[in-house]
């Protein structure tokens, strides 16, 4: 359902009055966008693997344990990038219509109950 324009009107000036008032709950409140979090996720995650890279290539001047700690830091690292790359690419239109789906789903058994109740 749409607002009318002296509704949107007046939701602009709350929205104004808001981020005047208290800017800092205002951010919070906007939040962030999904796909940037996950995209500073895989940008962490690369990051992970080069330093497990370092570590894998340092641990073979020390030990071989510190090596293997350096390969198990580059294989958490790419799980980690691949999971939120993937997710940081993914449309939300799935989603979207799944929603709409079940709640047209809900609509219809909702009218079906009311048409059986009154007859």
């Amino acid at each position: 359902m749409a607002l009318s324009e002296k509704e949107q009107e007046l939701l602009a000036q709350m929205e104004a009055a808001l981020t005047a008032e208290d800017p800092k709950l205002a951010s919070t409140l906007r939040g962030k966008a999904p796909h940037a979090v996950h995209r500073r996720r895989a940008a962490l995650a690369a990051i992970g693997f080069v330093a497990g890279v370092a570590v894998l290539i340092a641990g073979m001047s020390f030990s071989w344990v510190v090596s293997v700690i350096g390969f198990v830091l580059m294989l958490v690292s790419t799980v980690s990038a691949l999971a939120s790359w993937s997710r940081a690419t993914s449309t939300k239109k799935h989603r979207t219509s799944d929603a709409q789906d079940f709640l047209h789903r809900l609509e219809e058994q909702w009218r079906k109950t009311d048409d059986s109740s009154s007859e």
